[in-house]
């Protein structure tokens, strides 16, 4: 589902999201306000590109980060909780990953965690993607996407 869509969905039920993002440092917020109307949806994000943003800001558990890294889907499963619960949102969008060229923590470039959060639902998508930096972001948003929009409709 595109951002146009995502939009024209969440209108028509009624409902908003927000994100927290670390590599793809606010473009799903970015994204979906270039659509028109999309500030009946979108309630706000939060950028946590350095680790300790994701506990302080986000609520992500220290401890998970301590003994993981930042790289992992239950990171991206809470900073959709975190997203969804800071921002007052019915869903929650977390994006954690790596976008290259280089690996962190022993992680490779294009291993991106999508997590979604919202009323009943709480689930993570792990994804292998390839490409340069400004794709494999663009690629994170797109999945981030798909993953809402498949609970929408």
């Amino acid at each position: 589902m595109d951002e146009k869509a995502l939009v024209a969905a969440l209108t028509a039920r009624g409902e908003t999201v927000a994100a927290a993002e670390s590599l793809t440092a606010g473009l799903v917020c970015a994204t979906l306000a270039t659509v028109p109307g999309a500030s009946a949806v979108l309630r706000g994000g939060l950028v946590v590109y350095a680790t300790e943003l994701k506990s302080a800001l986000a609520g992500v558990d220290a401890e998970l980060l301590a003994e993981h890294g930042a790289v992992h889907p239950e990171v991206a499963a809470q900073l959709a909780e975190g997203a969804r619960d800071r921002c007052g949102a019915t869903w929650g969008l977390g994006l954690t990953g790596v976008a290259g060229p280089s690996p962190q923590d022993g992680v490779e470039p294009g291993t991106v965690h999508v997590g979604l959060a919202g009323p009943g639902t709480r689930t993570v998508r792990t994804l292998a993607l390839s490409g340069d930096r400004d794709l494999i972001r663009t690629r994170s948003v797109q999945a981030a996407f798909a993953l809402l929009g498949e609970h929408l409709t």
